[in-house]
């Protein structure tokens, strides 16, 4: 779990844009999850903005689940991968169980 201050930003189906500012819950290379209270639906395009950097990245909307209390879980993806967004380093892909000898 890794709690990045970001800028959703977005169109309404009216056109008007929209940002809200929220946090990740975790994050990862191609992505993550943050909570959300605007209205989003699965599919649609949003760019991220990383807070401490400035960095924007396009993303899509992979899945929404609202809860009771009005805040949305939503998980996205980049457009492309982008592991320079976030201030981590990701291990390399290789990095693993070192195999027997």
């Amino acid at each position: 779990m890794l709690q990045i201050p970001v800028v959703v930003q977005t169109r309404t189906r009216d056109g008007k844009e929209v940002r809200e500012e929220t946090q990740t819950v975790a994050v990862n290379a191609h992505g993550g999850l943050l909570g959300l209270r605007m209205e989003i639906k699965a599919g649609q395009p949003i760019v991220l903005i990383n807070e401490r950097s400035k960095i924007q990245q396009g993303c899509r909307v992979v899945r929404v689940e609202t809860s009771k209390a009005g805040y949305s879980a939503v998980a996205f993806e980049f457009d492309q991968p982008a592991p320079q967004f976030w201030p981590i380093v990701f291990p390399p892909v290789d990095w693993g169980v070192r195999p027997d000898r």
